[in-house]
């Protein structure tokens, strides 16, 4: 092992101990209190739109089932949502092909425009042939948005997107880009040059909010090298570098394997899963990372929450040191209260957060509500 893949691994190692916050309050480096706004909620529900798929070559109900699972970025003054949609509702988890539509307000909290076809789906090209769609079944998906607005150096801005490519077998995470929005490239498997087929996903880019309160990735200092930052993970939380945002390298140790800086707690409302959630934050109090825990079905979950309910954690990073955690909640942030965040495909109770955006002034934060539906959050 290298002297720098040892300090990298000595660091991760570290992390792993960390000091935890709890009570009600919030301490200071945190993002929130998220308040639901009264009469608003849910935000988007399912409706009976229908494309014609170019997958099937069928006209179909894209969102008949499900809409959840949001990303969200502010373009030209208004907040855009780009939500998870599910066809077929007599299809079990996983046999639904899901799509990506688009939603669009000028306050954040009322429908200004709902496009009626999805602006992201499975297609007839070859990278979507072989990891977004099962021939078989017929179906598989883009899933899980996360997005982030990036300025070039002529003053114009891009979007990047990463979400779930899922063709039934493996899921990976994949990048997208696009100029509007509307019309998205698919650029490639993020970690395609480390490990094709490995089954990951859930990707949250750093951003930081500007001195006109926009919200654009940042590159981060790590060893000395200032790159793009992005952790990762379902099952932990893992930490990648770029210099473009298409082509990702994940933090590794001596042997190749991709080191995990965060992981499930027993006994606490994150038992099972620390997912990541929207885009990560570079505050003044270092790297804010917003991520859904599960609780464990077992005896090693949290008696103070249903078994298996998503609720919501932050972790802060150390910015001189991103892999570095220097506190984490030990108690949620966010988690189901609503009836509409307690039925559906998940009734034991799911705010699943992968939307924040910084407006007017404001952090609104969008969520999946039990795989459902799509709220929102104001701070």
């Amino acid at each position: 092992m290298t002297s720098l893949a040892k300090a990298t691994f000595a660091v991760a190692l570290a992390s792993l101990a960390i000091p935890t916050a709890s009570g009600a309050e919030l301490p200071d480096w945190a993002l929130g209190e998220f308040v639901r706004p009264e009469g608003v909620n849910p935000l988007i529900e399912p409706t009976g739109d229908t494309f014609h798929c170019p997958m099937s070559d069928k006209e179909i109900a894209w969102e008949g089932a499900d809409t959840f699972n949001p990303a969200a970025v502010v373009k030209d003054g208004k907040v855009y949502v780009l939500y998870r949609a599910e066809d077929n509702k007599n299809a079990g988890i996983g046999g639904r092909t899901s799509r990506i539509g688009l939603w669009e307000s000028k306050d954040g909290l009322t429908q200004s425009k709902r496009l009626k076809e999805p602006v992201f789906f499975p297609d007839k090209s070859e990278f979507s042939l072989k990891y977004e769609q099962n021939a078989e079944h017929n179906s598989g998906g883009c899933e899980d948005p996360r997005v982030v607005a990036v300025k070039n150096p002529d003053g114009s801005v891009m979007y990047v997107m990463t979400y779930t490519a899922w063709n039934r077998s493996v899921p990976r995470l994949a990048i997208a880009t696009s100029k509007d929005l509307l019309l998205w490239e698919k650029q490639a498997i993020a970690f395609a040059d480390y490990k094709e087929d490995w089954s990951i996903k859930s990707g949250s880019i750093v951003t930081k909010v500007d001195a006109d309160g926009n919200q654009y990735a940042v590159k981060v200092p790590l060893n000395g090298v200032s790159k793009y930052m992005m952790y990762f993970g379902e099952d932990a939380v893992y930490a990648a570098t770029s210099d473009d945002l298409i082509h990702w390298t994940p933090i590794t140790d001596g042997n190749g394997n991709a080191v995990k800086l965060v992981q499930p707690r027993p006994f606490h409302f994150d038992s099972q899963l620390t997912e990541c959630g929207p885009p990560a934050v570079l505050t003044d109090k270092g790297i804010v990372l917003i991520y859904n825990g599960k609780n464990r079905t077992d005896g090693f979950g949290d008696p103070n929450y249903a078994k298996g309910t998503y609720a919501a954690g932050q972790i802060l990073f150390d910015p001189e040191n991103p892999l570095k955690v220097k506190a984490r909640l030990d108690e949620p942030f966010f988690k189901p209260e609503a009836p509409y965040e307690k039925t559906g495909q998940y009734a034991d109770g799911t705010v699943f957060v992968e939307g924040l955006v910084f407006f007017h002034g404001k952090w609104y934060l969008y969520y999946g509500c039990a795989d459902s539906k799509v709220g929102v959050a104001v701070h």
